[in-house]
């Protein structure tokens, strides 16, 4: 008995097959094999094409069933997880109007800042945890003001992972904790964000019927399963958000435990059991996975966009050899970073290169490189950089964090990703004074064991987790601690002058 898990991410799409009995991995796949690309039609922008997404699940779907060579009967449930606070909107005929308006696209940002005037910052944070900003809600609105043919047509709109459930099973939901991330549920009345929406001039009926995270939300239709490989009525159990669905990978649901990822993006992730905000909108409060009117259950997410994007950036232009077109490995790079020094001689890098940042009040102040010196800085000191650079700015969240009172002394996450490199989790380990723990799953293994307990195969959360294993722990080099500390000042007064900059 097997259990499919799908991570529909902005960079590649991934598929993992696990024995439910075990929760061993039989098989996992990827695509497409580099990045995937964004549409950015103007500064500030970035969009995909759902369709993509689709065709990359197509081509990870067959490749796990053709090289597992199972039955595909034997698949008792499916699930979904997927990149946050995207925009796909369909028509009638369930066709995609336009290119989905993705999570690091900054283009809503002054409607959510009016809405959030108009409405009541006291409204907005007591209701929504969160001003609307540049979330789905805002996107939308964006679409209605500015493509007001594609908004008549509009039948309903969706998150990245409804769309793809939309695809396998011909059903148009969502759930409460993805209207939550869209900022598209209110928490005082424990039902969606009519008065925003009414605000915004969006028809309720826009809405998607609302399913809940963990249950049997719709079945496989017999044209997705021809096209898939997949069998007729295979139940589709599970969806969430790719940094609840993370934090639920990692087993953390309860109050006071922190989950965290360095993908495209950086995510430190909170859970507790209150309605709590941050006056100031710089972190965000969400439906968890497995929040209930009876036991509330919220996650904070901090995130920072440029995160491993900037890796990317760093191995496509820097360590990329025009000669024979080849570009240095992951691993490479992050031996090179080893090469240097903490602090890497002086160099700053600011990593918001990647649209606006919420923790810093939306502003897009764009990536900075600071203290650049032409005789003596080599690549290897922009590879150490860019890791400090990423967790500092992980760190000035965290801070963050800590003023709602949300602490931790470990934290959490895939041995994946930025994580990977062993500078980076001892470097992130001694700026936070966490424990880093490092466990052998991500988002698709997540989401199949999602859909394991949706699908009742496992009784409780508890039995979900079968064959997750940590994989190491990396506490923090308190020798190195004073020294980091100097660093990170340096690092906060040059983002300062670039705050100070922006808004001159």
């Amino acid at each position: 008995m097997y259990l499919l898990g799908y991570d529909i991410g902005s960079s590649s799409v991934k598929a993992t097959l696990i024995d439910a009995a075990t929760g061993v991995v039989l098989l996992s796949a990827f695509a497409p094999a580099q990045e995937m690309g964004m549409m950015v039609k103007q500064e500030g922008w970035a969009e995909q094409d759902p369709e993509r997404w689709w065709y990359y699940l197509r081509e990870v779907t067959h490749r796990v069933i053709r090289e597992g060579r199972i039955q595909v009967a034997d698949i008792k449930a499916i699930g979904i997880a997927y990149q946050m606070h995207g925009l796909v909107v369909v028509d009638e005929n369930q066709e995609v109007l336009r290119p989905s308006i993705i999570w690091c696209d900054s283009r809503a940002v002054s409607l959510g800042d009016k809405a959030f005037r108009a409405i009541g910052p006291e409204t907005c944070l007591s209701c929504y945890l969160n001003s609307p900003g540049n979330f789905t809600a805002s996107k939308l609105k964006w679409v209605k003001e500015n493509e007001p043919e594609i908004f008549r047509r509009v039948h309903k709109f969706m998150l990245p992972g409804d769309f793809i459930a939309m695809k396998l099973s011909g059903k148009i939901q969502t759930t409460a904790s993805g209207l939550s991330e869209g900022i598209l549920w209110n928490f005082k009345e424990n039902a969606p964000a009519f008065d925003l929406l009414d605000h915004y001039g969006i028809p309720a009926e826009l809405i998607p019927e609302i399913v809940p995270s963990f249950g049997l939300q719709a079945e496989v239709s017999a044209p997705a399963a021809e096209e898939l490989g997949l069998a007729a009525g295979t139940p589709i159990a599970y969806r969430a958000g790719d940094q609840p669905n993370n934090a639920f990978s990692l087993n953390v649901l309860h109050p006071g435990e922190i989950a965290a990822t360095a993908g495209t993006s950086g995510v430190i992730y909170g859970v507790n059991n209150q309605f709590t905000y941050d006056p100031e909108s710089r972190v965000n409060t969400f439906l968890h996975v497995n929040h209930t009117p009876e036991q509330p259950s919220t996650g904070t997410l901090l995130c920072v966009n440029g995160t491993g994007i900037l890796n990317s950036w760093l191995r496509k232009t820097v360590f990329t050899s025009e000669k024979n077109n080849a570009s240095y490995t992951y691993e490479e790079i992050n031996d090179l970073a080893q090469s240097v020094a903490p602090g890497a001689e002086g160099l700053l890098i600011l990593p918001f290169g990647n649209g606006a940042e919420r923790f810093l009040k939306n502003q897009q102040v764009g990536a900075h490189i600071a203290g650049l010196s032409f005789n003596q800085h080599t690549p290897a000191h922009l590879a150490r950089a860019a890791q400090e650079g990423i967790i500092f700015a992980l760190r000035y969240g965290f801070d963050i964090m800590k003023g709602l009172q949300i602490n931790a002394r470990t934290v959490k996450a895939g041995d994946a990703n930025m994580f990977l490199s062993p500078l980076f989790a001892q470097t992130f380990a001694t700026v936070t004074n966490t424990v880093v723990e490092l466990y052998n799953t991500d988002g698709s293994q997540g989401a199949a064991r999602g859909a394991g307990v949706g699908a009742g195969i496992y009784a409780d959360y508890s039995q979900a987790f079968v064959g997750l294993r940590r994989t190491r722990a990396v506490e923090p080099e308190t020798q190195l601690q004073e020294q980091y500390e100097a660093i990170y000042q340096d690092w906060l007064a040059e983002l300062q002058v670039q705050l100070n900059r922006f808004s001159a």
